[in-house]
């Protein structure tokens, strides 16, 4: 944005760019009567009808549709899934997702993609399978390119995000276990395998941003949670590998809304946190707000905010939450396949450091990195600048190509 008066910082310039993307795309929810009530934890409200399965067993499945804008048309059929998994306390849930699968006459094992959104928001509404059937999901458009190769996809709506109870907003192994189980859960949808998903598809982990999280996380816990999945590669960028550090980039900033996101959604994968015995009155009402809107008004509103204007004692100083926020922390296990990994210089939202000192975590323990460091952009333009890199690198592993990484 280029004005003379008054003149906006060029990276302030980018999120509110961002912002008003964002406000013109994904659905916003309003209050609603769970808003008056005290906040379900997401363990309390899915611990009972997720305790009678196993991870990735479908508990419901319905038609969908699949459109990255507005009545655009799409030759795939979707189906909303509702689908058993695990919280990042290790406890059985349920999550939801939508899974696309192109209608292009294929009957063998095709690849299949799960896939991880970047930041939506903490209400209800904002579920990519919420937006799906109208075209205002976010990252619709780049999922529709990886049908338009043939690729199943499958998007899960994480942990508390469309199903009873809160999100819980960057709770790594609760993401990750939701993108595994989601890819889990496609392959037992015989509809999905009337088209080509089956268990011997071969699969790929994509994420960016809080995708991000979520998808390295799934590469790190493949190899122990879902081993049968025939995994070929993870593609993960803009990475917030390590939580704490984000604290003090934000706090008082125009991403502080992320912030305090974030800091609800700790406390719903984490109950004993208790967030609210630390906020005042101000911090309750923003983080009410927070927990049932989208990003557009979340971002907007959470902005600029200062933890010690909004709580009454500061929950990041407290042995509680450094253990549960380092928990979070990725780079202490190796991806047993391929990772292409990247990561903006000028990322504003998510420090470069973080994406680099990754690899560094990964490469030291002897994965098979492919680091890809974008000199242009910011974090906003990474995942679209490095799309078809990304496609063109999981092409390549689904064709049993080998890679060495760059480490």
């Amino acid at each position: 944005m280029h004005v003379r008066t008054p003149r906006i910082p060029r990276r302030l310039g980018a999120v509110l760019a961002s912002v008003a993307l964002a406000a013109a795309l994904p659905a916003v929810s309003g209050p609603t009567a769970q808003a008056a009530q005290a906040p379900q934890s997401a363990q309390e409200a899915q611990t009972a009808p997720a305790a009678q399965g196993g991870p990735g067993d479908v508990v419901s499945v319905a038609d969908s549709a699949f459109h990255p804008l507005p009545g655009q048309p799409t030759n795939t059929k979707a189906w909303k899934v509702n689908y058993r998994s695990t919280s990042a306390t290790g406890q059985p849930n349920v999550v939801s997702g939508t899974v696309i699968v192109p209608q292009d006459g294929k009957k063998g094992p095709r690849p299949l993609i799960t896939y991880a959104v970047g930041t939506v928001g903490l209400g209800d509404s904002c579920a990519p399978s919420a937006g799906f059937p109208k075209g205002t999901t976010l990252e619709a458009n780049l999922i529709q390119q990886l049908t338009w190769r043939g690729w199943a996809v499958a998007v899960t709506d994480y942990e508390g995000l469309g199903t009873p109870g809160e999100h819980t907003y960057t709770a790594g192994k609760s993401a990750g276990h939701a993108m595994l189980d989601a890819a889990r859960a496609a392959q037992r949808i015989p509809a999905a395998a009337e088209s080509g998903i089956t268990k011997d598809s071969p699969v790929g982990i994509v994420g960016y941003s809080q995708g991000g999280q979520a998808s390295s996380w799934a590469a790190e816990l493949h190899d122990s949670y879902a081993p049968e999945l025939k995994v070929k590669g993870t593609a993960t960028g803009g990475v917030p590998a390590r939580l704490a550090a984000l604290a003090p980039v934000h706090d008082g900033s125009y991403g502080s809304g992320l912030l305090f996101m974030a800091a609800a959604g700790q406390d719903a994968a984490y109950p004993e946190l208790k967030l609210d015995s630390y906020l005042n009155e101000e911090g309750k009402k923003l983080i009410g707000f927070l927990r049932n809107n989208c990003i557009a008004l979340d971002s907007t509103v959470g902005s600029f905010k200062k933890i010690s204007d909004l709580t009454t004692k500061n929950p990041l100083d407290t042995p509680e939450w450094k253990q549960r926020l380092n928990e979070s922390d990725l780079g202490t296990h190796k991806p047993d396949h391929p990772v292409y990994l990247y990561h903006a210089v000028a990322d504003e939202l998510i420090p470069y450091s973080l994406g680099k000192g990754l690899r560094e975590k990964w490469c030291a323990k002897g994965a098979n990195v492919n680091w890809r460091t974008i000199v242009v952009g910011e974090h906003i333009s990474g995942v679209i600048t490095e799309a078809t890199a990304v496609q063109n690198w999981l092409s390549d592993r689904f064709a049993g190509k080998p890679t060495g990484g760059n480490c």
